[in-house]
């Protein structure tokens, strides 16, 4: 048995809402990768899709792409797709692309971190000189943060400080993210756990004063970064 299409079988069995919407999306952003690019690749559906074709692109026109994967998830499934993948480590992104859950109304605060990845997912954003953020309309709102929270990755040995800190900053929710099918909460890729954090209000600067807590590793709330939506 081919262990990895058998994993593959399982990842690509999941339900994609909006599909043909994505699809359109992720064709887009596939018809920017150039030969030699070295690309980050986010997670989510439409991270998934647009990974698909780049693929397709790379047999049927044979440019060479290397892939930042930001989840074990996609790098599974460039492996699968035989798309060559490196560290952030080791080289430097060209461009990125990535998902949200929410995209607030002047489309430069997202939030992102509902599949517990926005670490990678915000260094490859850091050092990308521009992130194409795929999205289809349903992740646009008037509001960020009223439906979906903030996920805030902490060290498991801070959670209680970093809580109460939270709270001090105007938190009205803060709730240790359970597994599902597993006793406990999540543990993150970097084996920390994840707080889904709701803020009374989200000002200029609150996205550094996460950071500026001791204990927290980074937030899913992203203000004002080089990227660009395409949905």
């Amino acid at each position: 048995m081919e262990w990895m299409n058998s994993n593959m079988q399982e990842i690509e069995a999941k339900n994609i809402s909006n599909r043909e919407q994505k699809e359109k999306i992720a064709k887009e952003v596939a018809l920017k990768a150039k030969d030699g690019d070295v690309i980050g690749f986010g997670s989510g559906s439409t991270s998934y899709l647009a990974a698909k074709e780049i693929a397709k692109r790379m047999e049927e026109e044979g440019i060479n792409i290397t892939a930042i994967p930001t989840s074990f998830e996609i790098k599974a499934l460039c492996q699968n797709l035989k798309i060559p993948t490196a560290s952030i480590l080791e080289v430097r992104p060209d461009w990125a692309f990535d998902g949200a859950d929410e995209v607030g109304k002047n489309d430069n605060i997202l939030i992102k971190g509902r599949g517990a990845a926005m670490f990678k997912e915000k260094l490859n954003m850091v050092n990308a000189g521009i992130t194409y953020i795929l999205v289809d309309d349903s992740k646009f709102v008037d509001k960020l943060n009223e439906k979906m929270p903030i996920p805030i990755e902490v060290y498991p040995e801070a959670v209680s400080s970093v809580k109460e800190a939270l709270l001090d900053l105007g938190a009205k929710e803060c709730l240790l993210r359970k597994a599902e099918k597993k006793d406990g909460p999540v543990f993150t890729e970097n084996n920390n756990v994840i707080l889904d954090t709701k803020f009374v209000e989200i000002y200029e600067t609150l996205e550094e004063d996460i950071k500026s807590i001791t204990g927290v590793i980074e937030s899913g709330l992203f203000i004002d970064y080089p990227i660009e939506v395409l949905h």
